[in-house]
Parts: structure tokens; C-alpha cells; sequence
């Protein structure tokens, strides 16, 4: 087996590898974590948004969304316009359950620094869907400090748990050598 070097930059190493940015990324995961948090839990009191009886704001969202995809220069693409029409209206109720809990879920996961990179990851991908549905909003930042949490997962989790999750289902779940 070949073994190649690649040199990195100290700006960019103190920002994606070293423990003594740990501080800062605490600091992002913390708001980011927040915001998702907090508009999950938000919606979980709405039955609007959550429940059996859900869907109503995501069904107005949705139809909002689908008016922005006339004129010159259209705020929502028709490719996604027809995503949202083939797969999202009419299942409406389950993606209402999904957005909640999943804003939830990464909300907790940021926060207390579990499972970091896949949290960041799906706060990126929850936040580039709320964009493409023409909501601009805060999404540009969420998505920015969920790219920087991602391009620093070695250190992003490091002051939360994933400091002792990490090492831990290495071991329990790297192959053994004999």
C-alpha cells in the first residue's frame, strides 16, 4: 500500500483539524443547533405541523412555493416544483411529521455534539430544501455554518459527545486483525 502526504495550510488545519478551534465550532453547533432546535419545537406544538391531523402549513408552504415558479426569472426551479407536487402534497402529513422531527433531531445532535457531521449534513440539506422552495430567510447562513461544521468534523464534535462516541464505535465496530 501506497502512503501519499498532503500538506495542509496552519489557517486551514487550525480550522479543520486542530482541538484549539474546538472552542468556535462549539460556539457555531450551539447557534445552528439552536435555530433548528427551536423551530422544530415550535411546529411540535402546532397541529398544523405535527400530528395525525398535519400538514396544513407544510400544504401552504408547498402552494406558496409552487407560485414562485412563473415569470423570467422563477424563485423556484420546476424540477423542484414538480418534486413538490409528485412527492411531497400528496403525502403532506408525513413530511410535516418528517420536517419537525428532523429539525429536532438535528437541533439535539448539534447541541450536545452527537453524531455531529451527520447532524451538520442534513441541517445543510433541510436548509438548501427550504432554498430551493424559494425561502430565503436566514437558509444562506444555516447552510454556511453547516458547510463549515462539515468541512471541520474532526474537531467540530470534539467539546460534546462525540469526543467519547467516536473512539468508542471505532472500536466496537472496526475489523478485528488477527
Amino acid at each position: 500500500m501506497n502512503t501519499y502526504t498532503i500538506e495542509q495550510s496552519k489557517f486551514t488545519h487550525f480550522f479543520t483539524a486542530s482541538t484549539a478551534s474546538a472552542p468556535l465550532w462549539l460556539l457555531v453547533r450551539l447557534y445552528l443547533g439552536y435555530e433548528f432546535f427551536i423551530a422544530g419545537w415550535n411546529k411540535l406544538a402546532s397541529p398544523a405541523w405535527f400530528g395525525s391531523d398535519a400538514g396544513a402549513a407544510l400544504q401552504g408552504f408547498v402552494q406558496g412555493a409552487l407560485g414562485k415558479t412563473t415569470g423570467l426569472h422563477p424563485d423556484v426551479y420546476q424540477w423542484y416544483a414538480s418534486f413538490l407536487q409528485s412527492a411531497v402534497l400528496p403525502n403532506v402529513m408525513v413530511w410535516s411529521n418528517a420536517v419537525v422531527l428532523g429539525e429536532i433531531l438535528i437541533g439535539l445532535g448539534l447541541i450536545v455534539g452527537l453524531f455531529t457531521r451527520a447532524a451538520a449534513f442534513f441541517a445543510f440539506f433541510m436548509a438548501f430544501n427550504f432554498l430551493l422552495a424559494g425561502t430565503v430567510s436566514v437558509n444562506p447562513t444555516l447552510i454556511l455554518l453547516a458547510l463549515g461544521i462539515l468541512f471541520a468534523h474532526r474537531v467540530a464534535g470534539y467539546w460534546g459527545l462525540d469526543r467519547y462516541t467516536r473512539p468508542f464505535l471505532k472500536r466496537t465496530f472496526s475489523p478485528r486483525t488477527s
